[in-house]
């Protein structure tokens, strides 16, 4: 197929998987969600309400991924003590190359597996990483797609802001 053809045909998948998807926008309920962390557990997004959370969504091939999730421990560790969490959901579906990478990094926030993706369906995925903020209530609050240094910066503002709300 020509270099051309290629494109179209992605073009065309674009826009179907995109019609396919309803975007999950701010100030909507964060869809409920349940997955196995790599601890075992069956952890859904639910039992976390009146708590803020920060979802982080990533993959283990994607260099900004691994290079935000130590700075993602340190907020998830500065704040746990004030009702906020992180949950990292990989969303490659097998748990080696999650595990391997979370060993590297020595996260200690939950990490959890989108085995078929069917919570980054929900959530309608553009790039990697994304982040979804959620407040008390079950309210996404903030996205924000990619990464690059800094960015933290407002993930700790909107962090402390929803926990002083």
């Amino acid at each position: 197929m020509s270099k051309l053809g290629c494109w179209l045909l992605f073009a065309l998948c674009t826009m179907f998987f995109a019609s396919q998807a309803q975007a999950v926008g701010i100030r909507d309920e964060a869809p409920d969600f349940t997955l196995k962390s790599l601890e075992g557990k069956n952890l859904r997004l639910e039992e976390y309400r009146g708590q803020v959370v920060l979802i982080n969504f990533w993959a283990s091939w994607c260099g900004p991924c691994r290079q935000e999730m130590p700075l993602l421990d340190r907020l998830h560790q500065r704040y746990q003590d004030t009702g906020f969490t992180v949950l990292g959901v990989n969303v490659e579906g097998e748990e080696k190359p999650a595990r391997e990478i979370v060993d590297k990094t020595k996260v200690t926030f939950p990490v959890l597996i989108d085995k078929d993706q069917r919570v980054s369906d929900l959530y309608d995925l553009k790039a990697m990483p994304s982040t979804v903020v959620v407040d008390r209530d079950g309210v996404i609050r903030y996205i924000h797609l990619g990464y690059k240094p800094g960015d933290e910066s407002k993930y700790v503002e909107v962090v402390k802001k929803l926990i002083r709300e």
